[in-house]
């Protein structure tokens, strides 16, 4: 029997739901509120004084979330311990005047978030997401989820070189989206939209809106044991952390305080007040530990014993390529999660860090895989080494194998999502 029904399907099917529902960073955060509604947590604003109270507690800002549960009998120096993922990843966002075409077609202006893979982009039905601003300062999610662009590949019979030669795109003439046919209107566009959202386009002050693949996630294979899907780096870490934090709220005991932290803008260097880099985190701890009435002692011995896991996607072995990666270590779907090591502190895995992940997979029954570069090939990074120099905790870097990571479409093993959370869940407990 194939190892994808080794488990219960049930945490794919909803990563599943979660994937779809989730096209922006705004809508990952409103969807992962809902969910701690509904386990029982509170959303606080970092405008208002925070009590002492046990129970589950949680902070917005824009495309970021944190959530915490203190438990019965947390002191001011009981240590956290913390997941951390983003919400964010590459696509095409809207440009402040998005109004533009030529030679009879409406198009799209958008400039590119992250780092894209162009190609994966063309001849694909693409939505419109995000964020309205109102003149209110209010903001109202936007979710246009059917065929609207599409960013047109030029035809073979006009470039004869493109499979010996390869595709060569440039990033401002090439990637700009069609949505229609006439004359360019402006503020066409943002009328568009504001209707869509049943809205008055004059109520409209500013906006956050960028694309997305309407193609729902599927089961992929002949035993339907890979898993096709948008956004898996990294919602897929935000989900398996969500899933981890609900299920750890209802254990008995629990010796540290379980925290899940969702930051936006990882894929563009996380140096934003909703990024890792930012002071949210850090003023969410600190704000917990003192309405316990902590003092800064508290704080530091709270810090000192802290652990987050850094939980983002990493690279499965390619069949196609595999000369791109280390010889020693070919990380494959469904072989569980990734710990993550680079000595250069591209991720911020240690011997104690990994100790400690090691352990909470074997509490949970779940096992282990190791990812390290090729050493002639650049490595990517997370948000583990800002968050362990920013904060002065101890990150290990770890996560779910996949292919075709920056695509529109990526691809993990259908197992790997539940095997994830299982780990954190563990983690959590520890």
């Amino acid at each position: 029997m194939s190892s994808a029904h080794r488990f219960d399907r049930g945490h794919t099917d909803d990563l599943m739901t979660f994937l779809a529902a989730s096209p922006s960073p705004y809508h990952a955060v409103a969807n992962t509120a809902e969910r701690l509604e509904k386990a029982g947590f509170r959303q606080v604003a970092e405008t208002d004084a925070w009590d002492a109270q046990a129970g589950g507690r949680y902070v917005t800002r824009g495309g970021a979330i944190i959530a915490w549960y203190v438990p019965e009998g947390a002191t001011a120096a009981t240590p956290f311990r913390i997941i951390g993922a983003h919400t964010d990843s590459p696509n095409l966002r809207v440009k402040p005047l998005p109004d533009t075409g030529s030679h009879g077609w409406r198009q799209v202006a958008v400039e590119l978030y992250g780092g894209t893979l162009l190609n994966t982009w063309l001849d694909r039905d693409l939505g419109l997401s995000g964020r309205l601003t109102l003149r209110d300062g209010s903001h109202h999610l936007v979710n246009i989820d059917r065929p609207l662009l599409r960013v047109p590949q030029l035809a073979v019979h006009l470039d004869r070189t493109v499979n010996h030669d390869g595709l060569k795109l440039d990033k401002q003439r090439h990637m700009t989206p069609i949505w229609g046919l006439g004359k360019v209107d402006e503020g066409d566009l943002i009328r568009f939209v504001a209707q869509e959202a049943g809205l008055d386009a004059a109520q409209v002050g500013g906006w956050d809106l960028m694309v997305h693949s309407v193609e729902a996630p599927a089961y992929l294979g002949r035993d339907r044991e890979l898993l096709a899907g948008p956004r898996m780096d990294n919602l897929l870490s935000v989900h398996a952390g969500l899933a981890a934090l609900t299920t750890a709220t209802t254990s008995a005991s629990l010796p540290c305080i379980p925290v899940l932290a969702a930051f936006d803008h990882e894929e563009n260097g996380s140096q934003s007040d909703t990024g890792a880099e930012g002071p949210l985190l850090g003023n969410v701890l600190e704000r917990s530990v003192f309405a316990r009435g902590g003092t800064y002692e508290d704080r530091a011995r709270a810090f000192a014993g802290t652990v987050c896991l850094s939980s983002d996607t990493g690279h499965a072995v390619h069949p196609n390529y595999p000369e791109r990666h280390d010889p020693d270590h070919h990380p494959m779907p469904n072989g569980g999660p990734l710990l993550k090591v680079n000595v250069n502190q591209r991720y911020a895995t240690d011997g104690s860090g990994r100790a400690v992940f090691a352990a909470a997979c074997e509490r949970a029954g779940v096992p282990l895989q190791h990812f390290v570069s090729n050493n002639a090939m650049p490595c990517g990074t997370t948000i583990g080494p800002i968050t362990a120099a920013r904060h002065g905790i101890t990150t290990v870097d770890i996560g779910v194998a996949i292919l075709s990571m920056h695509s529109a479409r990526e691809l993990c093993g259908a197992d790997d999502p539940y095997l994830l959370a299982a780990a954190l869940t563990a983690f959590l407990e520890g």
